[in-house]
């Protein structure tokens, strides 16, 4: 199934693909594994980061591989990209998606880049997903509510560029949160009724499942998730490593793979509205 169709299924059911990062074989059988024990299809992201750590091409084999050994539906993202050059290679390489993200710019870049990767990415069947407004990085302040997504702007960006999915700032941030946030679930009514793009959830680790759930139910159908799965796999991967003198690190992953499976599998009942 093409990502589009799966996010269109999704948007009629009221639902949200979880789309997760990953950094090595563990964190991406770990997500692989809890989709496959609760019978659904993921996103698996990459970011700038990874890329730069294991190369695009090893991404790649490793999420097409990986995928068809554990026998899930997933779709291969690349997030938060700020580099056409690179949302270019990703492209050529076999993404199913890719992000450009110019949400720091002005809204006419923003407009000309995501115009611009639109140009790259249709033609090969890949969908674009860009951001606007402010949504705070990791440690910094929370943000304001004039940052946060436009309805109006968003009408205009999206018929402007021509995006697939479009990321939004309601009150989320990426990285943990300072306190709890409160999204703006009325804004994100209006953008939904405005916009025809995908609507897309960054900095999901740490909303309320209340919240979350609330934010799916009214037009979200992708779910950003990130740093819960680092925070988990360090704290357990520590904790193993202090209870053991083994060097075999075929040992010493499992308990950590084992905290993020359990810790995904809940983000996404939260998305299809599971029990």
């Amino acid at each position: 199934m093409h990502l589009r169709e799966a996010l269109e299924l999704h948007r009629q059911r009221g639902s949200a693909i979880l789309a997760t990062n990953f950094y090595n074989a563990e964190t991406l059988l770990a997500v692989l594994r809890a989709a496959r024990e609760v019978g659904s299809a993921v996103i698996l992201q990459t970011s700038p980061a990874t890329i730069d750590y294991l190369g695009v091409k090893a991404a790649v084999a490793m999420a097409r591989a990986a995928t068809s050994e554990v026998g899930v539906s997933a779709w291969l993202h690349l997030d938060h990209a700020r580099d056409v050059l690179l949302v270019r290679q990703c492209i050529e390489a076999g993404y199913d998606s890719v992000m450009i993200d110019a949400s720091d710019r002005d809204f006419d870049t923003n407009v000309r880049l995501a115009r611009e990767v639109v140009a790259l990415a249709h033609p090969q069947g890949v969908l674009v997903e860009a951001e606007l407004g402010y949504i705070p990085k990791l440690g910094e302040r929370e943000v304001q509510e004039y940052e946060m997504t436009s309805p109006e702007q968003a009408e205009h960006f999206v018929r402007e560029t021509g995006i697939d999915l479009l990321a939004v700032a309601i009150g989320n941030a990426h990285g943990f949160y300072k306190r709890q946030p409160q999204l703006d679930i009325e804004r994100l009514k209006t953008i939904r009724q405005r916009v025809e793009a995908y609507l897309v959830l960054h900095g999901a680790s740490g909303i309320p499942d209340d919240q979350w759930r609330e934010a799916v139910q009214n037009g979200i159908v992708k779910v950003n998730f990130a740093t819960e799965i680092k925070d988990t796999f360090m704290t357990y991967l520590r904790d193993a490593l202090l209870s053991t003198d083994s060097i075999d690190i075929r040992q010493i992953f499992p308990p950590a793979m084992q905290a993020v499976m359990q810790l995904v599998k809940s983000k996404i009942l939260l998305c299809t509205g599971q029990k």
